[in-house]
């Protein structure tokens, strides 16, 4: 993944000062998100002879100083030179910096047309306009290749919203509240957050606040018992606890111990001590686990694993990792998690299912398959525990979705569920 790699390269090279490691970071992803635009401007520039006769190096070359002409506006002359170029590229560069008269010629095929202005594969870029017709499928691709907004949570257990924002601006970090979340900052300066005493004292984490949203709508009661069925790194378990104000139980799962070794630490951080973690089988629960688990749980978070279609400004790259049979390979492993972690919810218990896809597959589909099939299971809305206020701006009625271009949040999903009483 690039953020792995890049992230191996700016930790071997420590002679590179903070301001060189953010152009390096923004120039990478930059990259990735106009890749497809490059590809289509330069070819049409060069024509697909010459641009397929450039060896390795001088293709990253000239992607490189395109994407500056392209997205920093360097003029194509000044680029060509300062990238040690053959002035037979100098074409594909005027390409890039006229880019309006190329992309007119696929104004007839919008599908065409979204996967080379926003880089996206044909097959993404058909789905975005099935799932969101042709003005939303634009507007949500423009806003995913978009540098995502850096969200705090704060640490209910710590402080509220108005004394983190004190204690960040203490430190000259400038901040504000979010827009839907009562618990997010949006942080607006550019900073190491890791490196502030605000920070080291636990009293906020960094968090999307569609993420932060999930732990709202399933709304943990202090004294429950809280499954987190696919908690990762835990970012989402210390949310819960904090909703829980670290009363009751809060039992963090994955199947992936690197992962889940990281929440001691950040749950020490943050003074959170009412979690156990159980690394499970990716095919069932064990048996003991299950037993333990299984009808006792007030609660039950499924941040199922998922395509990721509702992040990819996080995760540019990962838009060429995935192919045209991923979303559906997904949805069958959704159903099967679904299934088998709702069924650790007690009678009257709440589950939310959630991904961060935009694909209906994965999100609404899946839900509606899992309620034709287990009629203990009932949909609630999300103005039973996000309030009716609160739902309607977020325009959630019988789902939660989120998008984007139109919360500014990452893109997520989620549904309300509860086991009935009398099953």
């Amino acid at each position: 993944m690039a953020d792995r790699a890049l992230d191996f390269l700016l930790r071997r090279e420590r002679r590179l000062y903070a301001q060189e490691r953010r152009a390096v970071a923004e120039s990478v992803y930059g990259m990735l998100r106009a890749e497809g635009r490059l590809d289509f401007l330069l070819e049409r520039g060069l024509g697909p002879e010459l641009l397929g006769t450039l060896g390795r190096s001088a293709r990253q070359a000239l992607y490189y100083e395109a994407w500056r002409v392209l997205e920093r506006r360097i003029p194509p002359e000044r680029a060509l030179a300062e990238g040690g170029l053959s002035p037979v590229l100098l074409p594909g560069l005027l390409a890039c910096a006229n880019p309006a008269p190329h992309l007119e010629t696929l104004a007839a095929d919008p599908v065409h047309r979204l996967a080379v202005e926003a880089a996206l594969p044909p097959w993404m870029a058909k789905l975005f306009v099935d799932e969101l017709g042709e003005a939303g499928a634009f507007a949500l691709a423009r806003s995913m290749n978009e540098r995502a907004p850096l969200t705090l949570r704060v640490n209910r257990l710590k402080t509220d919203r108005e004394g983190l924002l004190a204690a960040l601006a203490a430190e000259g970090v400038v901040a504000r509240p979010t827009r839907f979340s009562p618990d997010g900052v949006v942080v607006d300066s550019r900073q190491n957050l890791f490196q502030l005493q605000a920070f080291r004292e636990g009293l906020f984490e960094i968090q999307d606040e569609g993420s932060q949203l999930l732990a709202q709508l399933l709304d943990p009661h202090p004294g429950w018992t809280v499954v987190d069925a696919c908690a990762g790194a835990g970012g989402k378990s210390l949310a819960l606890a904090a909703t829980m104000k670290n009363r009751g139980r809060l039992v963090a799962l994955d199947t992936e111990p690197q992962r889940l070794e990281k929440l001691a630490p950040r749950a020490r951080r943050a003074g959170v001590h009412n979690w156990e973690a159980h690394v499970v089988e990716a095919a069932a629960l064990q048996p003991a686990l299950a037993e333990r688990l299984g009808g006792s749980a007030d609660a039950v978070l499924i941040d199922a694993p998922c395509s990721g279609l509702g992040v990819l400004r996080r995760n540019p790259d990962a838009r060429f990792r995935l192919d045209e049979g991923s979303v559906h390979r997904f949805a069958g492993i959704q159903r099967d998690l679904l299934a088998r972690y709702a069924a650790l919810a007690k009678p009257g218990g709440r589950i939310v299912y959630a991904t961060c896809s935009v694909a209906r597959e994965e999100d609404q589909e899946v839900v509606e398959a899992i309620l034709a099939t287990h009629p203990e299971l009932e949909l609630v809305p999300p103005s039973e525990t996000l309030g009716a206020e609160l739902a309607e701006r977020l325009g959630a009625t019988r789902y939660l979705r989120l998008l984007p271009h139109e919360h500014g949040t990452d893109g997520f999903f989620a549904a309300l569920l509860r086991r009935k009483a009398s099953a």
